[in-house]
């Protein structure tokens, strides 16, 4: 008898750990599989089987933590619905031929920690309810289509590690808020239409590894004040319209030497004071 219980405990036990997510977070993953040309996709899902078997879906119990379709064919356009799975933690679409826009919606998404939507064909413009997703970690668009500007409330991400939206169309200048997120260690605006100065406060991203401004639009002087970032090992700040004097110790550190862009269009470097111990004043 006791025997019978432990193995009706056994079965029991088996049956719970394969229960399956809500029907309402079922229906949002059959609605990202149409969305997306599921039928086409490198990897697809087998919708007669459990989900916790469909390729690239992360659970945890019976609540969907993490979607990773990386380089998996999807074509079509992100359901706004999928900011109904407020358990998600990663969403990982890289490398696929999504197009549209970023939905407004996925700052419902408050669990969020790596959102990597690059290297797609996603237009408009990055939706300042991103802002709103407090968790999120890693935030990469990079290699798509969008345009218009870098939200202002972007200093709101207090946990952003990484923020690369390089080869894109976004313009105007770098918020200021941009400068308070502390945690930053990879930041990566490049190939884009920034303009503006690099403000003095950039002094304020101390954990700052990689800083990429490359070919933008930005003018002014170069601040001395990246040397007091230290952990700084990788910068390219060239092909901008930066002008004014340099230090030798930034100058060896960017990959291009400092090599920018006059008023001709033509390429220059820009003047190295090489007797510099000291920052300079420079111009905010």
């Amino acid at each position: 008898m006791k025997n019978i219980l432990t193995l009706l405990l056994t079965v029991l036990t088996s049956f719970s750990m394969m229960a399956d997510v809500s029907v309402s977070d079922k229906a949002v993953l059959l609605k990202l599989y149409k969305a997306t040309n599921g039928d086409n996709w490198t990897t697809k899902w087998d919708l007669n089987t459990p989900i916790s078997t469909w390729y690239g879906v992360k659970l945890d119990g019976d609540k969907v933590i993490a979607i990773n379709l990386s380089d998996n064919n999807l074509v079509g356009e992100i359901p706004s619905e999928i900011s109904s799975l407020v358990n998600l933690q990663e969403l990982n679409l890289h490398k696929n031929n999504i197009s549209g826009s970023i939905p407004y919606a996925l700052e419902n998404l408050k669990e969020l920690k790596v959102l990597d939507l690059s290297f797609n064909k996603l237009t408009g413009i990055i939706p300042a309810t991103i802002c709103e997703m407090n968790n999120l970690k890693d935030l990469e668009l990079y290699m798509n289509r969008i345009s218009g500007e870098l939200p202002s409330q972007i200093g709101n991400l207090k946990s952003l590690e990484t923020l690369a939206v390089f080869n894109n169309e976004i313009e105007g200048q770098i918020p200021n808020s941009l400068y308070e997120v502390k945690t930053l260690k990879v930041l990566l605006l490049n190939s884009n239409k920034i303009v503006g100065k690099l403000s003095v406060n950039v002094a304020n991203l101390e954990n700052l590894e990689n800083l990429s401004l490359f070919e933008n639009n930005m003018d002014g002087q170069v601040p001395f004040d990246l040397e007091k970032l230290n952990n700084l090992k990788e910068m390219n700040i060239s092909y901008n319209m930066f002008s004014g004097l340099t230090s030798r110790k930034l100058a060896v550190l960017d990959t291009l030497n400092m090599t920018m862009v006059n008023d001709k269009g033509v390429a220059v470097l820009l003047d190295v004071k090489m007797d510099v111990e000291r920052p300079l004043v420079s111009e905010d």
